[in-house]
């Protein structure tokens, strides 16, 4: 809902930009009127793009990770919310303001370490097995359901493109902010469990 908000806020500040530029005397349709317009439209055609590279390097992709937690959340993947406020910091919550890529990646690993922590605990032998490889022990043995192991496949594949530098922005480190706790506090409850 407030993400809404925002969204509408930026859309009628810019066209507000648009306004004020086109009633000066020397109105002319400029490159200042095709940035407001762009930015003007961006807030309100999120829901349908995937992504928009901009000049300058400017990247914008969250719609991957929204999905990626609807999935989590219908395969009972994230922990109720609020339950991570126990949870001691972790270190990709440190890093989440200064560099998004370094949250996504830290996420990534402490996901994979808890797979590994999860195929450990029932004296399954890892190795040194890939993350798809643990993902599929787990899904063999029954500690993860095959839905389970389909949204986490996915996630880690989004999460290992921060991992190889991908242009990411800060709501991406938002979302892991919000999401990786309650992910990480679901695998931990796992492991937890079927001691």
């Amino acid at each position: 809902m407030r993400n809404r908000y925002i969204r509408y806020a930026i859309t009628v500040i810019a066209l507000l930009g648009l306004v004020v530029h086109t009633l000066r005397p020397d109105w002319a349709v400029d490159a200042t009127s095709l940035v407001l317009i762009l930015m003007a439209a961006l807030p309100l055609l999120s829901p349908v793009l995937k992504s928009i590279e901009l000049p300058g390097g400017l990247k914008i992709e969250l719609q991957d990770l929204e999905k990626a937690r609807t999935e989590a959340n219908r395969a009972g993947l994230l922990a109720p919310a609020g339950s991570e406020a126990k949870a001691p910091a972790y270190s990709f919550q440190l890093v989440a303001e200064r560099d998004p890529n370094l949250a996504l990646a830290g996420l990534r690993i402490e996901i994979e370490k808890r797979l590994g922590q999860l195929a450990l605990s029932r004296q399954l032998e890892v190795g040194k097995a890939s993350v798809g490889q643990l993902l599929r022990l787990l899904d063999g043995h029954g500690l993860l359901t095959s839905q389970e192991r389909m949204v986490l496949a996915d996630l880690i594949g989004l999460l290992n493109g921060a991992v190889h530098g991908a242009t990411v922005d800060e709501r991406a480190a938002q979302w892991a902010m919000d999401v990786g706790p309650r992910l990480l506090g679901a695998l931990d409850a796992k492991i937890q469990a079927k001691k």
